[in-house]
């Protein structure tokens, strides 16, 4: 919300700026560049008041997208402005866009394959079955949420385990309401340390401002991150053990294994397409879901006759988060329409020229615990900031770790609060907040101490 506010108090300012490359109009002291930005904040609160309207958060931005465009586009012939030059900041967007939608949906589509072929629900019934006491069940869900939301993104990581939460902690509103702040943290925490856990992290690996195992400096501070809050919140968790279960062991269907592996095996091919023949990783995703595809076939025609239900690979990529995908296609065509304008310059002068980078960086974590990292982001890298790898770094872990600070902050503590069925709130989470901010400085110090 900052940002906004900053944003507002800058519109009468001449400016020039380059984004991706291309000259912007530099009218962001115009009638009509105003009218954009109030556009894109009415369509943002929209996005924010998603949890109490249930309005899509796609349907505002990507309408906005348009409106802003539409207006972009007249600015730009005022100006005199040849069609052709537009065009090239327009496909800027859609470039950028979809290089990483199509990643993105490749992710989705193994993720939704592997919850098919029972993989996290088989894992969910093993840690119910074993008994664990609630302390010690804290710390296995938050570690396994860690690492799991490295490889699948913060919201399926911590949607999978939640279920775990909820199932053994059914009589316990207390260890839900902790262990679901506990999962929120450790999702944020684990997907900021490696280009497939977040959004955000990984549009800065295809921006190429880092490299695939860059971002592996940020496993300890990220690790700090997560592990401050836990260990202060342990022991608030009940030192108790839940009933005993009589839940049934869920068994594996047919290739859930071999879908994994080819799932590990597709993220080697992606990150072997950039590093080694240099092209974008999406391609490599793409050859991933080729062979899933065939895999899918033999399932589908082997499998069948045994009484296994028929594996169609498009009916995974049609369960795909189309919702997140489409959200994101509103915020890249509306930030880059803000910033063709002008207005990404003014935001890099107020913050990175007025507070220096490592202020400007850590502020975005703050940011990002109120305004959803992805446009934060993406307003950042098309700032065309001068900063080197320690900062990049900086702001990726900050924009990361950031949702945490508050519920609302990331997409996985609005999907718990949805799912705690009113024992995980916004105020349960803010009790907390001070011990997750603790997390938030202690990992920006580390990150300085072995990165700086």
């Amino acid at each position: 919300m900052r940002s906004l506010v900053v944003l507002l108090s800058l519109l009468l300012l001449p400016g020039m700026a380059m984004a991706g490359g291309f000259e912007s109009l530099g009218l962001t002291g115009t009638e009509r560049g105003v009218y954009t930005v109030l556009i894109f904040i009415i369509a943002y609160g929209f996005v924010m008041a998603e949890e109490f309207t249930h309005l899509s958060k796609s349907k505002p931005v990507i309408l906005a997208a348009g409106i802003i465009w539409a207006n972009a586009a007249v600015l730009a012939a005022q100006a005199g402005v040849s069609a052709e030059d537009m065009h090239e900041a327009f496909e800027y967007n859609l470039k950028e866009y979809a290089e990483l939608m199509l990643f993105l949906l490749v992710a989705m589509t193994y993720i939704n394959s592997m919850a098919e072929r029972n993989v996290f629900e088989a894992l969910r019934s093993w840690l119910v079955r074993r008994q664990f006491g609630y302390r010690k069940l804290f710390l296995i869900t938050g570690v396994i949420t860690f690492f799991l939301s490295s490889v699948a993104d913060n919201l399926t990581a911590a949607l999978l385990v939640g279920a775990v939460v909820m199932a053994v902690g059914a009589d316990n509103p207390k260890f839900v309401s902790i262990g679901f702040v506990n999962l929120v943290v450790a999702a944020n925490a684990g997907g900021a340390f490696c280009p497939f856990g977040d959004i955000t992290t990984l549009m800065v690996w295809q921006a190429e401002y880092a490299e695939f195992f860059d971002f592996f400096k940020l496993f300890i501070p990220s690790a700090v991150n997560y592990g401050v809050p836990a260990a202060v919140m342990y022991f608030a968790v009940p030192d108790e053990q839940p009933k005993v279960s009589d839940e049934a062991a869920v068994q594996l269907k047919p290739g859930a294994i071999v879908v994994c592996v080819m799932f590990l095996l597709t993220i080697v091919t992606a990150v072997s397409f950039k590093q080694a023949l240099h092209l974008p990783p999406f391609m490599g995703m793409m050859v991933g879901l080729s062979v899933l595809m065939l895999y899918g076939y033999r399932l589908k025609t082997v499998y069948r006759v045994e009484g296994d239900d028929a594996f169609d690979i498009f009916d995974k990529v049609r369960h795909a988060e189309w919702d997140t995908l489409l959200f994101f296609f509103g915020v890249v065509f509306a930030v880059g329409g803000l910033g063709y304008i002008g207005y990404l310059e003014l935001l890099s002068s107020a913050m990175y020229d007025g507070l220096g980078a490592t202020t400007a960086n850590i502020l975005v974590g703050v940011i990002s615990a109120i305004v959803d990292n992805i446009p934060v982001m993406f307003a950042v890298l098309n700032m065309n900031l001068d900063m080197d790898l320690y900062q990049w770094l900086l702001v990726t872990l900050t924009a990361g770790v950031g949702g945490s600070l508050l519920s609302v902050g990331s997409a996985a503590g609005v999907a718990l609060m949805g799912q705690s069925d009113h024992k995980y709130t916004f105020f349960s989470h803010l009790k907390w907040t001070p011990a997750i901010a603790g997390g938030y400085v202690a990992s920006i110090v580390v990150h300085y101490l072995i990165n700086g």
